[in-house]
């Protein structure tokens, strides 16, 4: 995979270049175009641009626009954003669901009437290098409704408040608020634009402020800039990872059942290097999947060129649908919860599931080959998809779910049966599993991906 790379980066160093074992021949050209940004690391910046003064007890308005304006009382960050209004019916798992990249540019409203009574856990790491508490390194929504706030928290694993997290990621929040009243408004009139703003009254004027991040390739902002790796030393596969704002636990739940783990950009041409891998994994994201047109053309390419197992879970399994020539459609206020009912159309069992998305996939356009896997029982609409003879399947719902509930988490171990197959019947044996140079040369977590407000022109 390094062999190219392994030539120039000692070259750089003022060093003669090793021999390459001959098992990393095979692995040629895959990243050495990236080579030289990947192999900087990917140490998380000591400073926190976005950090601000708390807000504590000043006031603060939530605005809908053109609906209704609630006023309450502002805790995290001294600051005014706007983005698109949406509620989570969750009981618990705050920290997970505001670190959920599939979030990006999202105001979250919580339907649980208290958040922050178990605080803050800290940015601990497990024996994988991945976030314990956490599904990325920052607070990914861009702001917070809660109806009551614990300013006081009790948990083993707490190490601030919620409060105080929110002001040191630059995350404004307003407390003391009718959320019944907001989650009514917003079940009727669908998810909508809507801003918090400290200290000031609401001013008709600032209409225009409102910042549509359904118009923003929002993948763009929350996707690894440089592929990373995520090893298991004990692996016996090797799966890449289209990241399109991957969480944590999906890295975890495949690098746990023996996989090590290749995170590639979303726009990344994966169909030119997938023979040097065992599975392809398409991860969740934010955002409308029509703005992904360079993951939709290469997860073509990927089908017609190769026959390696793929899944995709959220935002993989619409841009799946959308390779193989199916539409989605944009949900009227879509599904955010950990207790959302899927029925198995192969088995007929429901599980309970945790959902996070704004738009689905018209099951009446997939094409012949491909049939539905499951359906919501709330509300009809699709929650996955299954080659009829490839191993290829998807789902709209969350299998990892880290804050539970863990009904469909089976559904990695039948990704990595499938990977297990296809290994076995290859023609010819390939050990693509990483080789130490491989990881020694990548970055072990995410490059270059920063919470920037949508307002700026930052990538």
């Amino acid at each position: 995979m390094f062999t190219s790379l392994a030539a120039r980066l000692p070259n750089a160093l003022g060093h003669a270049a090793p021999r390459v074992p001959s098992r990393i021949a095979g692995q040629a050209r895959l990243l050495s175009r990236l080579a030289v940004d990947g192999s900087k690391g990917r140490a998380m910046p000591a400073s926190n641009t976005r950090a601000t003064a708390a807000a504590s007890g000043v006031n603060a308005t939530f605005t809908i626009r053109d609906g209704p304006v609630f006023q309450g009382k502002a805790f995290g960050a001294n600051s005014n954003i706007s983005g698109e209004a949406v509620f989570t019916t969750s009981l618990v798992g705050y920290p997970e669901s505001m670190t959920d990249p599939s979030y990006r540019g999202q105001i979250l409203v919580f339907t649980q009437p208290l958040i922050g009574n178990y605080g803050v856990p800290s940015k601990e790491r497990d024996q994988y290098n991945l976030l314990k508490y956490f599904e990325s390194p920052h607070i990914q929504c861009a702001g917070v409704v809660v109806a009551d706030v614990a300013e006081k928290y009790s948990h083993w694993t707490a190490v601030e408040s919620l409060g105080e997290w929110c002001a040191r990621e630059g995350v404004p929040a307003i407390s003391g608020v009718d959320t019944r009243a907001i989650v009514t408004y917003l079940r009727e009139q669908g998810s909508s634009l809507a801003r918090i703003s400290i200290g000031d009254e609401y001013d008709a004027d600032e209409d225009e402020g409102f910042i549509d991040p359904g118009a923003i390739n929002l993948v763009k902002r929350v996707s690894t800039k440089a592929p990373f790796v995520v090893a298991n030393p004990n692996a016996t596969f090797h799966v890449a990872l289209i990241d399109c704002g991957v969480k944590e636990n999906i890295l975890r739940s495949l690098v746990s059942r023996g996989a090590s783990v290749t995170v590639f950009p979303y726009n990344y041409p994966i169909h030119k290097v997938a023979e040097n891998f065992d599975g392809v994994f398409i991860s969740n994201g934010p955002g409308d999947p029509t703005h992904c047109q360079e993951t939709v053309y290469n997860l073509g390419r990927l089908m017609e060129t190769s026959s390696v197992p793929i899944m995709g879970i959220c935002l993989g399994h619409q841009l799946l649908a959308l390779a193989v020539g199916a539409r989605t459609i944009k949900l009227k206020y879509g599904n955010r919860a950990h207790n959302i009912p899927a029925l198995d159309l192969t088995t007929g069992q429901c599980h309970i599931t945790s959902q996070n998305h704004g738009y689905a996939v018209d099951a009446s356009t997939l094409p012949s080959e491909f049939k539905e896997y499951f359906v919501n029982l709330n509300d009809g609409s699709n929650e996955g998809m299954m080659h009829k003879t490839r191993p290829i399947f998807s789902t709209q719902f969350h299998p990892e779910a880290k804050g539970g509930p863990m009904d469909s988490a089976y559904l990695f171990d039948k990704y990595l049966e499938n990977v297990k197959m296809y290994k076995d019947n290859a023609k010819v044996y390939r050990d693509n599993r990483p080789s130490q140079l491989m990881i020694d040369i990548l970055n072990k977590e995410r490059v270059g991906v920063e919470p920037w407000p949508l307002a700026t022109n930052s990538p």
